[in-house]
């Protein structure tokens, strides 16, 4: 036994269980949640020798701190199929405590979930939130269901639009924090993702705020023709003019409409496939880990083999790097379409411009115009400057997606 296992076997009588930054664990249970097999560290750190945890409930290590809606959102998630991530403090049989972020995924036969150490700020804040969720569980006896949406609402305050991008974010954060901690080189991919999700991110911001500049500018055209309606006949050349303009700009909305916010636009899915892809990268590193810390143990887990436990870990690394991969081509797919369909749109805003520039020329010749119609011509020319800029921002978030990636 090394001198760190020997520190670790010495336990406090109170506080935190004894559980370095720099070892993993796991543990593997059937579809209901009970115990098939572990590592040893996971044995070691809940305190429990393996007769007692072998055939018992998972929720023996439950810690009674924990919020209920927690673990009814983690329930939900895997028994759709899905994987999840969470920070979870647990109970070991002689009361001391531990936190934990755990990845869990589904298996043949049942689930498996493998635990680090947390150590990034993350963990300060999901501290306070859980503590006062699971007093308002109890003040206000809220079922599970109610207290996970409550959850979510605290974690749309935190920014974070789903819990899926929450999760992500701190197994990211988590990563990154135990790399710098441990002294080791900080996962350049580990990182790039994380570069990648802000600028979905931001992506979505920009697209958004795209939408909302073709909506503002909506109503200048038809204020441009009732100007002209003023000041020269119908058919006149400001009128032909204001009226291209407004089908121009129509036939952009419609487009932006169709391929940027749409259900099924190009940009619609990029943060979700950024998101998935992200998120099984760390699960993967974690899982990865699990399966070197199997292999120097060389501790008997009972009467289970080490040898299948390292067999289903590494079939489960293999099956989630062929969808992370998936997830990245589907991202590189994207964000190339995002650029055609950026370029397509700055040809547009060409057309807009020319137009405008006749507008311009039209209204320095007549004697009538005015300055309220200088006044609509420069508003769109401040709308399509605009427009511009934000493309300009969308074409520099999809390269840099690209270099990201593509490292």
């Amino acid at each position: 036994m090394s001198f760190l296992e020997k520190r670790n076997e010495l336990r406090p009588s109170s506080g935190e269980a004894p559980f370095d930054v720099g070892e993993v664990f796991f543990s593997r249970t059937d579809e209901r949640g009970v115990v098939k097999s572990g590592n040893y560290v996971f044995r070691r750190v809940a305190h429990y020798d393996w007769d007692e945890l072998e055939g018992a409930p998972h929720k023996l290590i439950r810690h009674p701190d924990m919020p209920r809606a927690v673990f009814w959102l983690l329930w939900e998630t895997i028994k759709a199929g899905r994987p999840v991530g969470a920070y979870v403090k647990n109970r070991a049989k002689d009361g001391l405590h531990y936190w934990v972020y755990a990845v869990i995924a589904p298996i043949e036969g049942g689930y498996l979930s493998a635990r680090i150490k947390p150590t990034s700020p993350m963990l300060a804040t999901v501290e306070d939130l859980y503590a006062d969720l699971r007093r308002r569980e109890n003040d206000e006896r809220l079922d599970p269901g109610k207290s996970a949406e409550e959850l979510l609402d605290r974690i749309r305050d935190l920014g974070f639009p789903s819990y899926e991008g929450f999760s992500t974010h701190a197994l990211a954060e988590e990563l990154i924090a135990r790399d710098v901690l441990l002294d080791t080189t900080v996962s350049g991919r580990t990182h790039a993702m994380n570069r990648t999700l802000q600028h979905a991110e931001q992506l979505k911001i920009e697209s958004e705020a795209l939408a909302a500049d073709f909506n503002a500018m909506a109503t200048v055209p038809h204020n441009l023709r009732v100007i002209a309606s003023r000041i020269e006949a119908t058919g006149g050349p400001i009128s032909t003019l204001s009226k291209n303009y407004g089908s121009m700009s129509r036939d952009m909305s419609d487009w932006f409409e169709a391929n940027v916010i749409g259900e099924n636009s190009n940009f619609a899915g990029i943060k979700t496939s950024v998101t998935t892809s992200l998120f099984i990268h760390g699960m993967s590193r974690i899982l990865v880990e699990c399966d070197r810390q199997l292999e120097f143990e060389r501790r008997k887990l009972g009467h289970l083999d080490i040898d299948e436990e390292r067999t289903i870990l590494r079939s489960l690394v293999a099956h989630y790097t062929d969808k992370a991969a998936s997830a990245r081509d589907h991202v590189l797919d994207e964000s190339r379409r995002i650029l055609a369909a950026c370029e397509k749109m700055d040809r547009h805003v060409l057309g807009l411009s020319t137009t405008r520039v006749m507008c311009k020329i039209e209204s320095a010749r007549s004697t009538t115009a005015g300055d309220s119609l200088g006044d609509i011509i420069a508003q769109l020319k401040v709308f399509q400057d605009r427009i511009s800029a934000r493309l300009d921002q969308i074409i520099r978030l999809g390269r840099e997606i690209q270099d990201s990636l593509g490292n």
